[in-house]
């Protein structure tokens, strides 16, 4: 189950497809589903902390519906991982956060990564520095670049919205980053849409979110 914590139903139908995509691709065998939630209490994009605080009521509630519908595993889809460490005091099944899940992937092997975002929200960015310190990536972390532009305009225009992030991730090469996260569920699918123009790996969080739940193995993903 991959709940999308903001109320964008279109987004979710989006990351659930992209999930999907690795899933099918990692995991042989009979095909395992992926189902999208949308968080219909939460705005259409989350771009402050008060914005994720309020998102996490609705995750903690789908997540549980998603346990009582037998889910295998649940994927927290918004960068800031709202309800997350919450939800996994409640349910039994793996609950995996597509931002946990990038900052692992972009820092394996002690490389140095940077995130690129469209939201300018000062104790949003802040959160990133004190999540790598956290995860125990602080001193790889390379810091965040936003782009320049409305965040609602730019998700209106893709054409616009891959420009900026260029200019952003050029940005964030020059500070050093060998890896780059494109930071937020909704950016997702920029990462495949850019990646042939930069050397360095773009990072889409849903699908480091889905290869990590292959690597969860072990039989607990149950096909349903």
């Amino acid at each position: 189950m991959l709940i999308n914590p903001n109320g964008n139903a279109e987004v979710t139908a989006a990351m659930a497809a992209q999930a999907q995509l690795v899933l099918d691709c990692k995991m042989p065998g009979p095909r395992c589903r992926v189902l999208g939630r949308t968080n219909q209490q939460a705005p259409p994009l989350l771009a402050s902390p008060a914005d994720m605080q309020l998102a996490a009521a609705g995750v903690l509630a789908l997540g549980v519906q998603a346990e009582q519908e037998q889910a295998c595993a649940i994927i927290v889809a918004a960068f800031s991982d709202p309800g997350m460490n919450e939800l996994r005091g409640k349910v039994s099944i793996p609950v995996l956060g597509i931002g946990e899940s990038a900052f692992a992937e972009a820092a394996k092997g002690g490389r140095h990564f940077g995130i690129v975002t469209i939201t300018p929200d000062v104790a949003l960015l802040a959160s990133f520095t004190a999540r790598a310190t956290e995860l125990g990536v602080g001193g790889q972390y390379c810091g965040a670049h936003v782009t320049q532009g409305d965040a609602h305009t730019l998700l209106a225009n893709v054409e616009q919205l891959d420009r900026v992030l260029a200019v952003a991730i050029a940005e964030s090469i020059a500070d050093g980053a060998q890896a780059i996260i494109l930071g937020g569920g909704p950016l997702s699918a920029a990462a495949e849409r850019l990646q042939s123009q930069f050397a360095v790996p773009l990072l889409n969080p849903v699908s480091a979110a889905a290869r990590a739940v292959v690597q969860l193995g072990d039989g607990r993903l149950s096909k349903r």
